[in-house]
């Protein structure tokens, strides 16, 4: 188990130079604010200056952890991130660097997932770090499992495990899976830093300060296992409708690989129905042309309980998302036209022949049988 250092938990920032005032910030907006003189009790103000300090802490504790690796005998690698590492483009479907000087992982057209820090034992454990100011973690947890389940698929010589830093005073810690570690330090200001910006005639910073140990590697040497996002995906759909008896493959569905993968993608795309089918389950209104899809998915809830969620794709980023909350009410949601569903959900249609068309009787028996085998498997 890593053990926090004391400067860690107190945020002592004397052995990392003026490295936090060498990382740029996105702060147009913020000074935007401070120039139209808006109150700092203003939620605008507030919001801005929120995003700002999460910035500048996740840069303090990574330059924070670069000292506790160097020192540290249990901690054999220690990936570079910023300005720490050689400036390369990000390359698809391997871990690597992306514009923001981010830690990501990504296909051909987009990011998967991307990492505060990460560093390897000499026990061969893989960590990940997640570092965040906000006091209420639920979103953070939610995170989590796709981020283990991707690095499980491409590194599984390694056991995965996370690094979680949290402020004082954060809340929901206990619902942490046992794979993590929880950290926490003292409460975080960034004040010296915007003070910096708003005025760099304040203080002469010394030079970046980088690591000289034989620990710090590039994201991309690191080797990892053959994966392809949208291959696997179309995979998974076919395997799940190619039981010569059943409409879906449940036992394939729940082995501990095909879960692992539903980690990942947290929803797979089973079929689709016809509006005229798909209308005995949603409320829709009169603007759907006849021949308009609707894609049917298994997606995965964060208690684990797997649901069928229906998507409609007006236009290529014009992407629809239907579901039903606790009380059977349906829910309808605009997905991001730039986010990854929209380009899954116009894949995995593209893929789909006459042979996965779904009836609404069919429908029911799926609802059926995930019901029984989830209330089983929590009996």
């Amino acid at each position: 188990m890593l053990k926090i250092s004391q400067d860690i938990r107190n945020l002592d920032e004397s052995n990392i130079s003026d490295n936090l005032l060498h990382y740029e910030y996105n702060v147009k907006h913020l000074l935007s604010l401070i120039a139209k003189g808006i109150d700092e009790d203003d939620p605008q103000y507030l919001s801005s200056y929120r995003s700002f300090e999460g910035e500048v802490y996740e840069n303090y504790l990574y330059e924070k952890l670069i000292k506790y690796a160097e020192e540290n005998d249990e901690i054999e690698k220690f990936l570079l991130k910023g300005f720490h590492q050689n400036k390369v483009k990000s390359f698809p479907n391997t871990l690597s660097i992306s514009e923001k000087q981010q830690i990501v992982y990504r296909t051909k057209s987009r990011e998967i997932s991307e990492f505060d820090a990460m560093f390897i034992t000499r026990d061969n454990e893989l960590y990940f770090v997640e570092m965040t100011l906000v006091k209420n973690v639920l979103k953070l947890r939610k995170r989590l499992r796709k981020k283990k389940a991707l690095l499980e698929i491409i590194f599984p010589n390694y056991e995965i495990k996370a690094l979680i830093i949290l402020n004082d005073g954060a809340t929901g810690v206990k619902q942490f899976p046992s794979y993590c570690t929880v950290w926490f330090t003292k409460e975080y200001s960034s004040s010296n830093v915007l003070n910096y910006i708003k005025d760099p005639s304040i203080k002469q910073i010394a030079p970046k300060q980088k690591s000289k140990s034989k620990k710090m590697i590039e994201a991309n040497i690191l080797k990892l296992d053959h994966f392809r996002y949208y291959n696997t995906m179309s995979w998974l759909t076919k395997t799940l409708r190619a039981h010569k008896k059943h409409v879906i493959d449940i036992n394939f569905l729940m082995t501990e690989s095909t879960q692992r993968y539903h980690g990942l993608y947290n929803k797979f795309y089973i079929g689709f129905m016809s509006i005229e089918e798909a209308r005995k389950i949603l409320i829709l209104d009169e603007n759907y042309k006849e021949n308009q899809r609707v894609i049917i998915a298994i997606e995965k809830k964060h208690t684990d309980e797997i649901v069928l969620t229906y998507y409609i794709q007006h236009t290529r980023k014009n992407l629809y998302l239907y579901s039903f909350n606790d009380d059977n009410k349906q829910i309808k949601e605009k997905k991001d036209p730039f986010g990854i569903t929209v380009t899954e959900v116009y894949h995995s249609s593209k893929m789909m022949d006459d042979s996965y068309e779904l009836k609404y009787s069919q429908i029911k028996v799926i609802k059926k049988l995930l019901k029984e085998r989830y209330l089983r498997d929590n009996s």
